[in-house]
This record gives structure tokens, C-alpha cells and sequence, in this order.
């Protein structure tokens, strides 16, 4: 079957995108308002996109022209951290997915723990075992959209956290310990299956 983009809503284009782009992995985005309200989301929009200075990207949509509270943090003060998610977090990061409203900490909703970053103002998750404190850098809003776009958040890595039980010798890490979660679509997720590897050319 072939899908223009012109001739095919936008709620199709999602669970075919969704469908079929998979695994993803999660950005557990937390922030901070100016009140110094904690706000912590789930995007599965999301990945690393360069080393050589370390990024990340995420993309939040923006349902009815309107921004999600993790967008305006941002935008207001340009820093957030990315924890990412494993098995043992995987129920609270869904808690976290909610609409709530914007005075509501979900560090709190969610039952984790806040705990200090070192270089910026918004809190970790400690019961993840990867933070990256980041600065955004660049953001760019989608155009020519059918029910509010989406913005591209990109940010500069300025300091990791990664949890001593997940990294062994020459910095690989230990996958049996780390056990991520991916998206899938609607509401499914994976945890990893068989590994395999390749040899590069």
C-alpha cells in the first residue's frame, strides 16, 4: 500500500509511523518551571545524534497549537536532564505520561526520587541508572501542520551518570544488568530480545 502524506490523516500517519519505526527508545525528560516545580515526561521521539560533542534530540508534539510544560521549561531556561528508562522503571515512567496540570510534580506522581544534577537546576530520577544533564542548543518548530506540529528539542550533553553496576571494562556496558525498555506502538513496549552482531565492514 502506498500512504500520501496529502491524502492521509494525521492519526493514521501516527500509528503507521509509530507502527513501523520500532524499537524506540525512551527519553525520560525532566525539567524544571520557574516556580521550581519538577516536571518529568516520557518521549519516545527521541535518540543520540552525535559524540563528537555528545547531543541528543527529542521531539514533543503540541496538541491544539499547545505547548507540553517539558517544551516551555525548556525554552525558558534551557536545560533538562534525560534519564532513560529500564524494566524496574518502566510502570512510573507510564505514570508520568499523563496530562496533569502544569503545578503538579510527577517526580511525585510517580513515586520516584528527585535528586540534585550537578551543572544544571532540574532534578534526576535516582531510580534510573543513566542521567544525561543537558543544555539545549537548538529547537526548531515543525511547519505546515494538520493539529499543532511538533517541536525538536537538541541537546548538548555536558555531564553523564551512569550507574557503576552497568558498566564494565573499556566502558561497554553490561545489557543483562542495564535491561532498557523501548516503545513499540500504542501500548506496547520491549525489552530486549536475542542479540546478534555483525561484523563491520
Amino acid at each position: 500500500m502506498q500512504f500520501d502524506i496529502q491524502n492521509t490523516e494525521s492519526s493514521a500517519l501516527y500509528k503507521l509511523l509509530t507502527g513501523t519505526v520500532i524499537p524506540r527508545p525512551i527519553g525520560w525528560i525532566s525539567t524544571i518551571d520557574a516556580e521550581g516545580i519538577n516536571n518529568l515526561a516520557p518521549f519516545s521521539f527521541f535518540n543520540v545524534v552525535s559524540e563528537d560533542p555528545p547531543h541528543v534530540m527529542f521531539s514533543t508534539v503540541r496538541t491544539g497549537n499547545k505547548n507540553k510544560d517539558t517544551l516551555n521549561n525548556i525554552l525558558d531556561n534551557k536545560q533538562f536532564v534525560v534519564n532513560l528508562v529500564t524494566e524496574e522503571v518502566v510502570e512510573q515512567m507510564n505514570t508520568t505520561s499523563q496530562s496533569v496540570a502544569s503545578d503538579i510534580d510527577e517526580f511525585e506522581l510517580a513515586g520516584v526520587t528527585p535528586i540534585d544534577a550537578v551543572y544544571i537546576k532540574p532534578k534526576r530520577v535516582k531510580e534510573s541508572l543513566v542521567h544525561f544533564e543537558c543544555e539545549m542548543v537548538h529547537h526548531y518548530f515543525i511547519e505546515n501542520h494538520q493539529n499543532g506540529g511538533a517541536c525538536i528539542i537538541i541537546g548538548k550533553i555536558i555531564t553523564m551518570h551512569i550507574d557503576d553496576s552497568i558498566v564494565m571494562e573499556n566502558h561497554r556496558i553490561n545489557l543483562d544488568t542495564y535491561k532498557p525498555v523501548a516503545r513499540l506502538a500504542g501500548s506496547n513496549y520491549s525489552k530486549l530480545g536475542e542479540i546478534f552482531s555483525i561484523k563491520r565492514q
